[in-house]
C-alpha cells in the first residue's frame, strides 16, 4: 500500500499540509544503516520521512531520497533546529546547512527540537519564520513543546506552527495536548510510537491483534494513526519491521479495542475519546 500525501485516508490536515500520517523516524540510525533504511522505508510506502540535526544523519537521509525512484515532490521531508542553534544567526546557517546535508532545495517542515534557553523563542521562530519568506523552508512547527508552549508559540508566530512532534504511545498519553492539537489543525508527531521496543511483547496488544493476524506493534500504531491529528514516525533498521509498521491501515479497531489500548497508559480516555468522535 503507498502511503503517499495524494491520499487522504492516510494524511493529517493541517493549518497548512497534509501530513503523511505514518512517517519514517530515524533517530539513533546513522551512516550506511540509515541510508539503507530510508531506501527500504520509500520502495515500501512511506512518504513522510523525519531527521534531525541531532541525529548526525541528516547525509544518509538525502542520499537515500535522491537515489530512490521516489520522487522528491512525494515526500514530506522533516528535519529539526537543535536547540543550541536557536539564536537567529544559527537557526539560519544551521538550517541552510542542513538543506545541503539533505541535497534539497527546500525542507516540508522545520522544527524547533525542543524549548531553548539560548534565545528567546520570538527570536527563533522570527528567523524560522524568515526562512520560509526566502522559500527554503515550506512549513515550521515545534518539537517536545506542552500545551503552554505550543499556544505561546502559535501567538508568536507569523505563520502557522503546524505540527508538535512529542513522546506519546500506549504507555504514555498526551491527552491534553492532543485535545488542544486537534482543535486547532495542529499535527501531533508521535516519535517513540512502540515505547523503545515495551510494545512488541504487551500481551493485552498481542491478544487483540490476533483478531486480525496483526502484532502487538500494528495494533500499538493502528491506535495512534486512528486518532484525528496524530502522526507516528516510527523508526527501526530492520527490513521486516519496516513493512509490517507500513500495514497498519487495511484493519480498524473498535471503539471498544481503542479504550482497551488506553486504559495501559495514564490517560483519561473517554473524555478524549468523545472530543475526537472516537465513541
Amino acid at each position: 500500500m503507498v502511503l503517499g500525501p495524494d491520499e487522504p485516508a492516510v494524511t493529517v490536515p493541517t493549518d497548512g499540509p497534509e501530513i503523511p500520517k505514518l512517517g519514517f523516524g530515524t533517530a539513533r540510525i546513522t551512516g550506511n544503516d540509515c541510508k539503507r533504511a530510508v531506501e527500504t522505508a520509500l520502495e515500501v510506502g512511506y512518504r513522510h520521512i523525519d531527521t534531525a540535526q541531532m541525529y548526525d544523519n541528516e547525509t544518509a537521509v538525502g542520499e537515500a531520497i535522491a537515489e530512490s525512484d521516489v520522487d522528491r515532490d512525494d515526500v514530506f521531508v522533516v528535519t529539526k533546529v537543535h536547540p543550541d542553534n536557536a539564536a537567529r544567526e544559527d537557526v539560519l546557517s544551521s538550517t541552510r546547512a542542513s538543506l545541503d546535508r539533505l541535497g534539497v532545495a527546500t525542507v516540508d517542515l522545520l522544527l524547533l527540537h525542543a524549548p531553548s534557553d539560548r534565545a528567546p523563542l520570538e527570536e527563533t521562530l522570527g528567523a524560522m519564520n524568515d526562512l520560509q519568506s526566502e522559500g527554503v523552508v515550506d512549513h515550521i512547527g515545534v518539537s517536545n513543546f506542552e500545551v503552554g508552549g505550543l499556544e505561546r508559540a502559535r501567538d508568536i508566530s507569523e505563520t502557522p506552527i503546524v505540527a508538535n512532534q512529542v513522546k506519546y504511545h500506549p504507555y504514555h498519553q498526551q491527552g491534553e495536548l492532543l485535545e488542544y492539537c486537534a482543535g486547532r489543525d495542529v499535527c501531533l508527531t508521535a516519535y517513540s510510537p512502540l515505547a523503545e521496543g515495551a510494545v512488541p511483547g504487551d500481551d493485552r496488544l498481542a491478544e487483540i491483534g490476533d483478531r486480525y493476524d496483526k502484532s502487538a506493534a500494528q495494533v500499538a500504531l493502528r491506535w495512534l494513526v486512528q486518532q484525528p491529528a496524530v502522526a507516528a514516525i516510527p523508526k527501526t533498521a530492520t527490513l521486516a519491521h519496516i513493512e509490517a509498521n507500513a500495514a497498519v491501515f487495511d484493519f480498524e479497531l473498535t471503539a471498544e479495542e481503542m479504550a482497551a489500548v488506553a486504559d495501559l497508559g495514564d490517560g483519561v480516555w473517554d473524555r478524549l475519546a468523545a472530543t475526537l468522535g472516537l465513541r
